[in-house]
């Protein structure tokens, strides 16, 4: 898709009707994605550039209290007084606000859009060991079952744990490795055993599958939320 830059609302020609344009287009390839249930990079980039408004005006406010005021009279319900701006907003500034106040109420519509749709395939996504887990548990296989395709896509998975704020748990990355026909007889402990015995890197692996009876596309959506589920759980054993 056709990101937004960081700074859309101020490069270039500060035009409020100009800004419409380039957001309403941009806003068209989100919900196109998300028709087609893909929800990343779609997401994280709405997640970014909703975020980035927001410091934008937090910011601008910050900067303008730090200007001195004038007393301009009492709220005699409330017994405060009130104030008024020594130095006002210039036509540019105003105009940009004009562009941000449109914009937020949109990006929050999207942003929860996003959300319905990733807690519907979050609650038809089931994770669960497979086989007996080693101590060692930040590295090993992802199992997932591709329901489109009939079969199992086999990833080696690194994890490293965060507690910051942005990431509560951590990230993953994962590099495809092998994929497997589902067969009555080729299970998730079946597939387990064929990979020890292929790749001799991990001898002892921890190794998780992810079950699901709904279609959904791989790469933009599938894998991106079994990372987060797979990163939660092992979090959180």
């Amino acid at each position: 898709m056709q990101k937004l830059s960081y700074n859309w609302f101020t490069e270039k020609q500060v035009d409020f009707e100009y800004k419409k344009y380039i957001l309403l287009a941009y806003f068209q390839e989100v919900k196109h994605d998300f028709d087609f249930v893909k929800l990343y990079p779609v997401l994280s980039d709405l997640i970014t550039q909703y975020r980035n408004t927001l410091a934008f005006v937090e910011n601008k406010n910050r900067i303008q209290n730090l200007f001195p005021q004038k007393v301009i009279g009492i709220d005699s319900e409330q017994l405060h007084l009130q104030y008024e701006q020594l130095i006002q907003d210039d036509k540019l500034m105003l105009e940009i606000e004009t562009i941000i106040n449109y914009s937020l109420p949109k990006f929050e519509y999207y942003l929860e859009e996003g959300k319905k749709i990733y807690d519907f395939i979050n609650e038809h996504l089931k994770i669960f060991p497979v086989g007996v887990i080693p101590l060692h548990i930040q590295e090993g296989y992802l199992l997932l079952k591709d329901t489109s395709e009939n079969n199992v896509k086999a990833y080696q998975y690194a994890i490293k744990l965060s507690n910051t704020p942005d990431e509560n748990y951590g990230s993953v990355a994962t590099d495809f490795v092998e994929e497997y026909r589902c067969t009555f007889s080729n299970t998730f402990e079946n597939i387990k055993l064929h990979l020890i015995k292929q790749y001799k890197n991990l001898p002892n692996p921890a190794t998780y599958a992810i079950d699901t009876d709904i279609n959904i596309p791989l790469q933009e959506t599938y894998l991106p939320i079994a990372k987060r589920i797979l990163v939660k759980y092992i979090s959180q054993c």
